[in-house]
């Protein structure tokens, strides 16, 4: 089934491969519930539907796929639900999942046509940069703030926190550990990080086990999404159309970009192509919608992957121990209830995942200002406005004016000019 042989691996090799790719990403199990918990999910909710969404996707992609690369809710749009989408658009977060929805169900359908293709290529390379690099500063400075390392300034809007604080000091420590692992080049990095950090908070006081460890997983509000013309009818109603597209680009780049880094790393792209994308794809877009009916963010593919790649995992044998991992982990809810409830113990997480994504920068042209400044806008903004569309927006509106006015317009793409239209009217004219 998974054709082993033929891929030059063998069953412990893969199953090897999946505990390391399960190592460093099960922090999302962790990270995910204590920044949607600030959007007002329940704790249970998020951890049992990040779970459930990571193993359907992951399945898919190793059953309908076989490939090694595994899919859960996205870093980056975690925060942008959170802060952005529910935080300054006044709605609340059954809404927002109906947003999620309607971009799962569109990627799903952009996944079985050549639009997807059209799409991914009409973007310009310096914009999809920004893009990742404005994100990556953008859940960077979220992970300082949720430690103390930054905090409010009445005149200078941010300032640095108390250094001397317990909260400040952990974090401190468990950002110091964990860079110190991956410099080392040790695998489950960010996760080992957190455990060590753990057991020094539990040792000073400042984490306690009073639930327990282990419990069945549950759904403490049912299903999020029961009827989906009632999704689209909200995303309507509340002209959400902005953030279902930021969504869906940050969601079809991320994925894609990371699909072919990962089957490049393996060994299993055929020339510039990568045989089975369209299953491959499916199991992105099919976990993000699944996920928004049970309750988390959008997913993605995992760059954590390319752990078990190095590992020797080159089927989808390794994603199928992925997920039988992440089922286990469901029934510890308690230890991650507790864990997740120090922020100084996911915090650093989000700082080094934001530094790593912020080596895109190094990928924009920075000496064609109208290549340049587009990218620098999008990576400016998304921070200071805390809003992922918002930094998308200014992006894709700048970029084609600065083309026009030095004569290059005919380098822009037609679908690059209709989004710039609907982003200035967005901006405009739509309350956001």
């Amino acid at each position: 089934m998974f054709k082993l042989k033929e891929n030059n691996t063998n069953v412990k090799t893969e199953i090897i491969a999946g505990i390391t790719t399960f190592l460093t990403m099960v922090y999302i199990v962790v990270v995910n519930p204590i920044i949607l918990k600030d959007a007002g999910v329940p704790f249970d909710q998020v951890f049992t539907a990040t779970i459930i969404a990571t193993v359907i996707g992951t399945l898919w992609m190793a059953l309908a796929a076989n490939y090694p690369i595994a899919i859960a809710p996205g870093m980056g749009l975690n925060a942008y639900f959170a802060y952005s989408v529910v935080g300054t658009h006044d709605i609340s977060y059954h809404v927002a999942f109906s947003a999620v929805f309607v971009a799962g169900i569109i990627f799903v359908i952009l996944s079985l046509t050549p639009f997807r293709k059209i799409l991914i290529e009409a973007i310009p390379d310096n914009l999809k940069h920004g893009i990742t690099a404005g994100i990556g500063l953008f859940i960077a400075f979220i992970g300082m703030r949720l430690t103390g390392l930054i905090v409010s300034h009445p005149s200078n809007l941010v300032a640095l926190g108390d250094l001397h604080s317990p909260g400040v000091l952990l974090a401190l420590l468990g950002l110091t550990v964990t860079l110190i692992l991956m410099a080392l080049k040790v695998h489950g990095a960010l996760f080992l990080g957190m455990v060590v950090t753990a057991v020094v908070a539990m040792f000073t006081g400042n984490l306690s086990f009073d639930q327990g460890f282990i419990q069945m997983p549950s759904l403490p509000e049912g299903l999020i999404i029961t009827n989906p013309i009632t999704a689209f009818v909200e995303v309507w109603d509340h002209a959400l159309y902005a953030v279902v597209f930021s969504f869906l680009l940050v969601t079809i780049f991320d994925t894609t970009g990371t699909m072919i880094g990962v089957a490049h790393q393996a060994g299993l792209m055929k020339g510039n192509s990568m045989p089975r994308v369209r299953q491959a794809l499916l199991a992105d877009s099919l976990a993000a919608t699944a996920g928004a009916v049970f309750g988390t963010s959008p997913t993605s593919a995992y760059v954590e992957s390319s752990s078990g790649v190095a590992a020797g995992g080159r089927t989808g044998l390794t994603t199928v121990t992925v997920s039988i991992l992440f089922i286990i982990a469901a029934f510890f809810g308690p230890l991650v209830s507790a864990v997740s409830g120090l922020s100084a113990i996911t915090a650093p997480a989000l700082i080094i995942v934001g530094s790593l994504m912020m080596g895109s920068i190094a990928k924009i042209k920075w000496d064609e200002i109208e290549e340049a400044f587009p990218a620098f806008l999008i990576i400016l903004s998304m921070p200071l406005t805390s809003s992922i569309a918002t930094g998308i927006a200014l992006g894709f509106i700048s970029y084609p004016i600065l083309k026009v006015v030095t004569g290059k317009w005919r380098s822009v793409h037609p679908l690059v000019y209709i989004f710039a239209v609907l982003f200035f009217y967005q901006l405009a004219f739509i309350p956001h």
